[in-house]
């Protein structure tokens, strides 16, 4: 088991790969990097022809060489047998023990062989190294080498945590990210009776241990969470990390490559398998099977079409065997999705899916207007452009068949969406704005590319990692789509993804994504947490795809197309950042013979778009610092009596989290409140006399409290069901008891209670969230039954006399937030509108209920879409996104402030990044976690920044 805490903090280190990205504990874009130990350096500088790694004594990066290697040995064996024999160089201990065979791709002489890092037989998490070889006349030599290999991992392998509490655990977080800031009338099923909860739940599956490369290495079991919202009904696919020895969910993400950010209904994983290759009807044929045919696509061009011609449906179907006929006698198929909803298809194989199919060769309006034409002929333009230009036969390299699906809506509603499940490409619809997805080459594209990136790279799809893939993505697919349309590289328009789809307004309005859109780190990086886009795969994608795209323009289509497919196949890795991208481009370059003036253009690309070594250090803020690198994941911040609180790592994230409390006005040092015992502290709050927090254990949680001014700490109360919303006042503890099956109880501990009071008696009928405290009252909001219905509504409850007040509604809720109250009023947002784009109002009211007002409407322009608040007597801080279509700055969660009268409104501050668990102080004051700096730092302002213009 790890050892707990000495409770010193380790340096930082620097942030310039896509390990903080992913590890980083909050969750945020950059939020740490993991520490790794890290051999002093030589007396002597490393050879030109060698990157340090940023954060292990292995090289990120050895090119440049030729070393003899074992030519009777298989490559991967002659791999390892060199890294063993240059042990000095890559400081891996021990090759063969530790690293083993995951992929062994040969192109002529060229082999180039992945390997996954194992600790005691356990898998890294993205712990990849990859050696490059040419083998030819008998002989074998290395020429380079890359990747992840994490020296300093230490960790046991014994798991402290069973797979059935981390199963529990992690569907509890799911559960909790999905819903835990909003309750609805959707979660109407869990108040019926533990049946029919259990039916609508999530579920997890143990996926096994692996070591989470932070520090000295977090043990984890890797849960995979299936099921439905609640709130939206989209198919959940949820990838989370319950640390094996303490029981907390360390690192989490969703599972979804898509070509917009909208919200996908893709997973990364595979329930079922999908068809492969022949079907019964014509399996072995003796002759080539396929026919030509033809049809017309969206933008009214005829194509020819590889089809294939079935007796027993005297149909011809969008099957084509003609391209690899000659290796696997596999098949591009396309199928008719038309009305599946989105969750049927998702990570799964829909049964009585028919391939699309026509009584005659030249198929008509039906396989035109469905999208399936334009993807069928398309997919076939990939794969030719892949084989002809890479040599790689299929998404796979290895012939396997490629499966288009179209036509696939949402509810029953236009889908505007793609996406690759990990087994086949699924396109949306379209709408009246946009044509059927598949209807644009680097659509198709980009989906098909994910196919590859999974089978090479496999960048990990969250932070840099996941940005680099969108990035990768969408430069293959409008490589391809500029050489079948024959769009010059320099016309404005070619750097624009999905501008074919648009039906009625320009493509500039409507395109997806513009990879000439000029983005940088230092004007454009947005630091996010992986509930937002998952990282900001798409929203900081173009920066790196625009350097791409440069270089692209700069050194020649054919050039430029080769270096990235040879970066991304040889010398890529999960966990690759910028940084290493850039690394990674510049030797494939190098390594195809690029001249010292085509290299000058890759380099003067990158540094146009700000990627250079240490380029996180350039992002500055306007607001004032606490407390730096929370690197903390499913905490947050708390404010009372003028101190606040916070659960805090170390730089690494590798550490259990301690809960730390501070002066809002920044004097004196934190206070370490928490002990040193190896759980996670977390969800802290604090009244300005004492703090309460939740430790997580292996079993179970406790709530535990100590006085500000010093003492010893006490356990309030133990619960096997999770626990948020800590507040503490004058004693009093109040929380939200959050089951994994949709059950949410507010409770609450007065001094000495040895088990908490619901305030909704803790039954099935009814359920009550999101609490909030002040001078004895409580606030939370409420689902309840009404002849038969249910009905939501905030209550306000008075703990001297046990007695609650429903506030009035001005209209019907379908979904509370946040509840928050002060000595006048409880406030609280709401949704009765459900069809917009998320917004809510924020509703006023007196607490006896009486008196409510509406101080920020939900239907009046610019309205926020709402998910936490937080007052003090003289102002209501909303943490809130301006609903809009297009990935940027404004549309992340922001702070804005209004009088308590709704009168005037203002943003908190102007940070570039994501702004998150706001706590308001006292008069217009506020502390908050804000990601912009890349690290999730704890910060301040005393008075509003104004309107951001």
């Amino acid at each position: 088991m790890r050892e707990a805490r000495t409770g010193t903090q380790r340096s930082g280190f620097a942030r310039g790969t896509g390990l903080a990205a992913l590890l980083g504990a909050a969750g945020l874009l950059l939020t740490a990097v993991p520490a790794q130990a890290v051999t002093p350096p030589a007396t002597t500088a490393p050879p030109a022809d060698v990157i340090p790694g940023a954060e292990t004594a292995t090289p990120s990066l050895v090119d440049d060489i030729r070393e003899a290697a074992d030519a009777k040995a298989s490559p991967a064996d002659a791999a390892r047998g060199h890294l063993d024999a240059k042990e000095s160089r890559y400081k891996i201990a021990d090759a063969r023990r530790d690293l083993a065979p995951l992929q062994t791709v040969k192109r002529g002489a060229e082999e180039t062989v992945r390997l996954q890092q194992k600790h005691h037989g356990i898998p890294v998490f993205g712990g990849q190294y990859v050696v490059r070889m040419e083998a030819k006349d008998g002989k074998r030599v290395v020429t380079g080498a890359s990747g992840k290999y994490f020296t300093g991992l230490k960790t046991d392998v014994e798991a402290s945590v069973s797979k059935e509490t981390a199963v529990q655990r992690a569907v509890s977080a799911t559960a909790m990210r999905l819903g835990g800031k909003k309750l609805s009338k959707s979660d109407a099923l869990a108040g019926k009776d533990a049946k029919s909860a259990k039916a609508a739940a999530l579920s997890g599956t143990a996926g096994g241990l692996v070591v989470i490369p932070r520090g000295e290495g977090v043990l984890a079991h890797k849960v995979t969470v299936r099921g439905t919202n609640p709130a939206t009904g989209e198919p959940v696919v949820q990838h989370v990390f319950i640390d094996a020895q303490a029981g907390y969910p360390v690192l989490q993400f969703s599972g979804v490559k898509t070509v917009t950010a909208k919200s996908p209904a893709a997973s990364g994983a595979v329930a079922k398998a999908a068809p492969q290759g022949a079907t019964a009807d014509d399996a072995d044929p003796t002759a080539f099977p396929g026919v030509k045919g033809s049809g017309v696509k969206l933008d009214d061009g005829k194509v020819d079409l590889d089809l294939y011609l079935d007796a027993t449906r005297n149909q011809y179907l969008l099957r084509d065997y003609s391209r690899m006929w000659g290796s696997t006698k596999n098949t591009l198929a396309t199928w008719d999705a038309r009305g599946r909803d989105v969750s049927e298809v998702a990570g799964v194989w829909p049964s009585g899916l028919k391939e699309f199919g026509s009584a005659a060769k030249e198929f008509g309006k039906d396989a035109t207007s469905s999208g399936a034409v334009d993807a069928h002929w398309a997919a076939g333009q990939v794969y030719d452009y892949y084989k002809n230009r890479h040599g790689r036969d299929g998404l796979d390299g290895r012939g396997s068949t490629v499966n288009s699906l179209v036509g696939v809506t949402e509810f029953g509603s236009p889908l505007v969406n793609a996406f690759w499940d990990g087994q086949k490409m699924v396109y949306g619809s379209g709408d009246d704005e946009y044509k059927p997805l598949s209807a644009d080459v680097d659509v198709v594209g980009h989906e098909m590319t994910h196919g590859v990136v999974e089978n090479t790279a496999n960048l990990v799809y969250a932070g840099q990692s996941g940005a680099l893939n969108e990035a990768v993505a969408d430069y293959f697919g409008n490589a391809i789509d500029t050489a079948v349309s024959g769009v010059a590289m320099d016309d404005p328009d070619s750097g624009l993804v999905g501008e074919d789809l648009c039906r009625t307004t320009a493509p500039r309005q409507c395109a997806f994504r513009n990879m000439n859109d000029g983005a940088s780190t230092s004007k454009n990086f947005l630091g996010v947490a992986f509930g937002t886009d998952n990282g900001g795969v798409h929203l900081n994608s173009t920066i790196f795809s625009g350097a791409l795209w440069d270089m692209r323009q700069d050194i020649g289509a054919e050039l430029a197309d080769k270096i990235v497919y040879k970066a991304l196949a040889e010398y890529l890795t999960p966990l690759d950042g910028f940084t290493d991208g850039r690394n990674a481009v510049l030797a494939a370059a190098k390594d195809l013979g690029a001249s010292a003036q085509q290299l000058g253009m890759v380099k003067r690309s990158f540094s146009a778009h700000g990627i250079v070594p240490g380029w996180e250090d350039a992002l500055g803020v306007d607001s004032d610092q606490l407390l730096g690198k929370l690197n903390v994941s499913g905490s947050g911040v708390q404010a009372g009596g003028d101190w606040w609180t916070a659960s805090q790592s170390n730089d690494d994230g590798s550490e259990p989290y301690s809960v730390y409390a501070g002066r809002v006005d920044g004097k004196g040092s934190p206070k370490l409140l928490s002990p040193n015992d190896g759980r996670y502290h977390v969800r802290p709050a604090t009244d300005g006399k004492t703090v309460v927090w939740a430790a997580y254990g292996t079993t179970s949680l406790d709530i535990l409290s100590r006085p500000l001014a010093g003492g010893p700490i006490k356990k309030l109360y133990t619960s096997t069901s999770d626990i948020s919303g800590l507040r503490v006042e004058n004693g009093i503890v109040v929380f939200e008891s959050f089951g994994i099956f949709g059950d949410r109880h507010v409770g609450y501990l007065r001094p000495g209670d040895k088990k908490p009071t619901y305030v909704d008696g803790a039954g099935w009928e009814v359920l009550t969230a999101l609490p909030s405290v002040k001078d004895g009252k409580l606030g939370y909001a409420k689902l309840y039954p009404v002849g038969g219905q249910y009905k939501l509504g905030v209550e306000v409850y008075d703990l001297k006399t046990g007695k609650a007040a429903l506030t009035e509604q001005l209209g019907d809720p379908q979904t509370l937030g946040q509840t928050a109250i002060n000595t006048r009023h409880v406030f609280s947002l709401v949704d009765e509108n459900l069809a917009d784009d998320g917004q809510m109002s924020v509703l006023r009211s007196n607490l006896d209920g009486t008196g409510t007002v509406d101080i920020s409407p939900e239907a009046k322009p610019g309205a926020l879409a709402a998910f936490d608040l937080t007052v003090s007597e003289e102002a209501v801080t909303v943490n809130s996104a301006l609903p809009s279509s297009t990935l940027r700055n404004e549309a992340l969660p922001k702070l804005w402030q209004l009088t308590t009268d709704g009168s005037r409104r203002e943003r908190v501050s102007c940070n570039r990044g994501e702004q998150i668990s706001p706590a308001a102080v006292s008069g217009r004051q506020v502390v908050w976690i804000d990601g912009t700096t890349g690290w999730t730092d704890l910060v301040t302002r005393e008075r509003p920044a104004g309107l951001c213009g």
